[in-house]
This record gives C-alpha cells, sequence and structure tokens, in this order.
C-alpha cells in the first residue's frame, strides 16, 4: 500500500468515526421534533427516537439512531435498511478492543429479541448512511425504509440533530 492509499485509509476511517461520535447533550431550550417523538408500528415492532445528525458536506457518512422495541413473543431481525437520500445504508456495530475503537458492519442483520428492545445509539449499534447525496441540516428530516425478516418493511423519518 502506498503512502497516498494508507493516507486515503485513514481519512475515510476517522471521518466513519467522527460521524458516530457521542453527541453533547442537547440544551434545555431545544424543542423535541415530532419525528424524534414519533413510535412507528410494524407487526409487534414499535421504533421511536428516530434520528440522525448534521453532515457538513454531501458525499460522506452520517449516521442512524433509534430505539426498536419487540413486544412479541418471537424474535425478529433488521435485516436492511435503505433511503433516497444516501447511496446506502450499513447496520453497524462500534466496540472497544484492546484499547482501540473499532466499527463493523452486520451483514446478517441485528436481531430483535421477542420481549426486548435495542438502541442504536452513538458509541455503539447504529446504522452508517453512506454516501449522502446533499448535506443533512438540522431540523430536517429523511425517510429511511427499514426491512425486519417477520414485520416487513417500513418507513420512519430521521430527525437530523445538529452537531454537538
Amino acid at each position: 500500500m502506498n503512502a497516498r492509499s494508507t493516507l486515503l485509509a485513514v481519512l475515510a476511517g476517522t471521518v466513519a468515526l467522527t460521524a458516530c461520535k457521542p453527541p453533547a447533550p442537547p440544551a434545555a431550550t431545544t424543542p423535541a421534533s415530532p419525528a424524534a417523538t414519533a413510535e412507528i408500528r410494524i407487526g409487534d415492532l414499535l421504533i421511536s427516537d428516530a434520528s440522525s445528525r448534521e453532515t457538513p458536506v454531501a458525499g460522506g457518512t452520517g449516521p442512524g439512531f433509534m430505539t426498536i422495541r419487540n413486544a412479541g413473543t418471537g424474535d425478529d431481525r433488521l435485516l436492511s435498511a435503505s433511503s433516497p437520500a444516501v447511496a446506502s445504508v450499513e447496520i453497524h456495530e462500534m466496540s472497544m478492543a484492546d484499547g482501540q475503537m473499532t466499527m463493523r458492519a452486520l451483514p446478517d442483520g441485528l436481531p430483535i429479541p421477542a420481549g426486548g428492545q435495542v438502541e442504536l445509539a452513538p458509541g455503539g449499534l447504529h446504522l452508517m448512511l453512506i454516501g449522502v447525496r446533499q448535506p443533512l441540516a438540522a431540523g430536517q428530516t429523511l425517510p429511511l425504509e427499514l426491512r425486519f425478516e417477520k414485520a416487513g418493511a417500513v418507513t420512519v423519518e430521521l430527525w437530523v440533530r445538529a452537531r454537538g
């Protein structure tokens, strides 16, 4: 690998990790967004607190966060996601290993256990929005279709929060 390829790989990794760092706590005067507080039901699943973070430029990456609760007696699985606002969406997991933060895609999807819930949040499980077509501005929403193994497909609106 030559120096230019190494530099590009390091820069791409830095951009991806920066998009997923935990946000600053919201100001007490920030009103809750209807999109962020809306609950969407599909089958036994309840999806809430869907959000992303503003991005300064097009072409980069952004995160997708939400809570998925399974009120049913059978497990389900988030298989994939897509949005017309981005080139692709991947399901990701961040973790610490030997003092280094690592991020990896979950190509087999994300289990949603019966009677449980899964938090997609900064620093852990999240959706990676890849190839953002236009910069995401605070206050706007973007559509995101989620596809589940048993519950099927549903579209949620990600509310774009200001970077903190």
